[in-house]
C-alpha cells in the first residue's frame, strides 16, 4: 500500500545530484520528480542526477522507475539552463502551421530524452479570451478554441512520439481568469455553454487524442461545481465531468499543490486526499510530502480511499510508465548529452518558427521595411539583441530617437507599465516615426497611442528577436496573423499586413 500511494506523488527534486534526492525516492518511493533550474546547471550534471535517481528508485521498493519532469513549455516558461530557446506557444499560434508545434515539441523531446527527462507539463491548452490574465497570456496558442485545439493535439502528439510524456494544461480551463492561483483562487463565472464553446474544445480534443496526461487548474467554475471547491479538488469536475462526460481514462495530475489557489480552506494532507477523491491520480508538489503521504495512508486504511480506486490511479501510472518506455530505459549518455541538445537542426527550427510568426500590425506611410542603410534608435525590451541584429545587416543604431530616421522601441506587456508606455511617448515625442516590437501580448498596441509601426513576435526569447530585426529590414516578410483580437482597436483574430 505505501509503494501504491507513493506513485501518487510527485515530488520536488533537492540539490544538483542523485544523492540529495535519495532520502526522498527511498523513503516515499514517489512516481516521479520535478526539476526546477536550482537542480540543474549543465547539460552533463542533468543527465547524471536524471540516470542517479532511476538507479536509486530502481534499488527502492518495488522497483518502479520515476517520471521525471520539467516545465519546458519553451518561451517564457523554459526551466532549462541549455537547449534551445523556442518562441511561445502564441507565436505557435500566429504561424497558423502546425508543423511548427511539431517542430517545437519534437526538438524539446529530443533534448528532454538527451538529458534523462521523460515527462513535461506541456502543452498549454487554455484558451487566452481575457487580455487582463496575469498566467497565461502568451502561453496560450490564442484566443480560438478551435487554433488550440489543434496546435496543443499536434504539439502532444510530437512528444509522445519523443518518447516524453505530455501533460495537457490547464483542465477545465484557465484562460478567462485574471487571478493568478499562484497567489489566490480565480473565480470563472460564465455559463456552461459558453465554456463548451470557448475553453472546453481544446481538451476535448486531448481526450479523443488519447493523451498520456492532463492537469487541472486552481480554478472556481461555479458552472461546473457550486460548491466551493477549486477544480483540483472537485470531484464535480474531474470525475464527473473529465472522467463520466468525456471518457478519459489518462492520468489526471494536479497542479503544484502548494500553490495558494488550492491551499484555503484545508490542511495540505487533506488536499492531498481531496484531490485524489476528486479523480486525480498524482499529486504535484505537495508542499509537505510527510503529510500528504500520511493522510493518504490514513484515508487507505480508513477505507475513505478504497484500495479499489487507489489501484485505478497506480495502474494508469504504470501503464503510461511501461507505453513510454521508461521500464528497461538506456540512461541518458551523460558524455554526449551537450551534444544532442542545442543542435543546428533545433536552432533552425527554432528561427523558422519565429520568423514565420511575426506579426505586422500597424505600418503608416510605409515605415516598414527601414530604409537602407538608416539610422534607427533602439531602445526597450531587447534592444540589445535587436539592435545588434540591424547592425549585422548595415543599419547605425543609437539610443537617441531624435539623431535617427526611426525608433524601434521594445515592449514586453507594456499594458499598465508605465516605464515602457513612457518610453514610447519619449520616442514619439521626439517627432521620429515611432515602430515598437511588442515580445508578450499583443494587447500593447491599444494603450500606446499613434505608433507608426507595430510587430508583435509573441515573445523575448533570442530567436524572436533576431527575427524581429529581419523583419524590420526588409529581409523576411511577416507572414504572421493575429491568433488573438485586440480589444479597444479594430484588430481582430486572423488580421496581419506583409510588404
Amino acid at each position: 500500500m505505501e509503494e501504491k500511494i507513493g506513485q501518487l506523488m510527485v515530488l520536488l527534486a533537492e540539490g544538483t545530484t542523485a544523492e540529495e534526492s535519495t532520502d526522498l525516492v527511498s523513503t516515499y518511493n514517489p512516481g516521479g520528480l520535478i526539476y526546477f533550474p536550482e537542480n540543474l546547471s549543465g547539460a552533463r550534471q542533468i543527465a547524471r542526477m536524471s540516470n542517479g535517481l532511476q538507479r536509486t528508485a530502481a534499488e527502492s521498493g518495488a522497483g518502479v522507475p520515476l517520471f521525471l519532469g520539467i516545465d519546458q513549455e519553451q518561451g517564457m516558461v523554459s526551466r532549462l539552463p541549455v537547449g534551445t530557446r523556442f518562441p511561445d506557444a502564441m507565436a505557435v499560434g500566429a504561424t497558423r502551421d502546425t508543423a511548427h508545434a511539431e517542430a517545437l515539441a519534437a526538438a524539446t523531446a529530443e533534448e528532454l530524452t538527451a538529458l534523462g527527462i521523460n515527462l513535461d507539463y506541456a502543452p498549454v491548452a487554455d484558451t487566452n479570451t481575457n487580455p487582463d490574465n496575469p498566467v497565461i497570456g502568451i502561453r496560450s496558442f490564442g484566443s480560438d478554441p478551435g487554433l488550440v485545439a489543434e496546435m496543443a493535439t499536434a504539439e502532444a502528439a510530437a512528444f509522445s512520439e519523443g518518447g516524453v510524456v505530455p501533460v495537457v494544461k490547464h483542465f477545465p480551463g484557465h484562460g478567462d481568469t485574471d487571478v493568478d492561483s499562484h497567489t489566490g483562487l480565480p473565480v470563472i463565472d460564465k455559463p456552461r455553454t459558453e465554456w463548451e464553446k470557448e475553453d472546453l474544445p481544446p481538451f476535448r480534443a486531448a481526450v479523443e487524442a488519447d493523451v498520456d496526461a492532463i492537469m487541472t487548474a486552481h480554478v472556481l467554475m461555479p458552472a461546473l461545481d457550486d460548491s466551493g471547491e477549486p477544480s483540483t479538488l472537485s470531484p464535480d469536475v474531474i470525475g464527473g465531468v473529465l472522467r463520466d462526460e468525456f471518457g478519459y481514462d489518462g492520468i489526471v495530475t494536479t497542479d503544484a499543490l502548494n500553490m495558494e489557489g488550492v491551499r484555503q480552506t484545508h490542511s495540505d494532507g487533506e488536499v492531498a486526499v481531496r484531490a485524489v477523491l476528486a479523480g486525480a491520480d498524482q499529486l504535484l508538489m505537495p508542499p509537505d510530502p510527510q503529510a500528504a503521504f500520511e493522510a493518504l495512508r490514513g484515508a487507505v486504511r480508513k477505507g475513505r480511499i478504497s484500495t479499489e480506486r487507489l489501484d485505478r490511479s497506480v495502474l494508469r501510472i504504470l501503464t503510461a510508465k511501461a507505453e513510454r518506455g521508461l521500464f528497461g530505459a538506456e540512461p541518458a549518455d551523460a558524455a554526449d548529452a551537450r551534444a544532442a541538445i542545442g543542435t543546428k537542426e533545433h536552432r533552425a527550427a527554432a528561427r523558422a518558427l519565429a520568423e514565420d510568426s511575426a506579426t505586422l500590425l500597424r505600418n503608416e506611410d510605409g515605415v516598414l521595411p527601414l530604409a537602407q542603410g538608416a539610422t534607427v534608435s533602439v531602445t526597450g525590451s531587447g534592444a540589445e539583441e535587436i539592435g545588434a541584429g540591424l547592425e549585422e545587416l548595415g543599419y547605425t543604431v543609437t539610443a537617441d530617437p531624435g539623431s535617427a530616421d526611426a525608433a524601434v522601441v521594445g515592449t514586453l506587456s507594456a499594458r499598465g507599465d508605465a516605464e515602457q508606455l513612457s518610453l514610447v511617448s519619449a520616442a514619439r515625442e521626439s517627432g521620429t516615426p515611432v515602430v515598437v516590437v511588442a515580445q508578450g501580448t499583443p494587447y500593447d498596441i491599444a494603450d500606446l497611442g499613434a505608433v507608426d509601426g507595430y510587430l508583435a513576435t509573441y515573445s523575448a526569447v533570442d530567436a524572436s528577436r533576431a527575427a524581429a530585426a529581419r523583419v524590420l529590414a526588409g529581409e523576411v516578410s511577416p507572414s504572421g496573423r493575429l491568433p488573438v483580437g485586440v480589444p479597444g482597436t479594430d484588430l481582430g483574430f486572423g488580421d496581419g499586413l506583409s510588404y
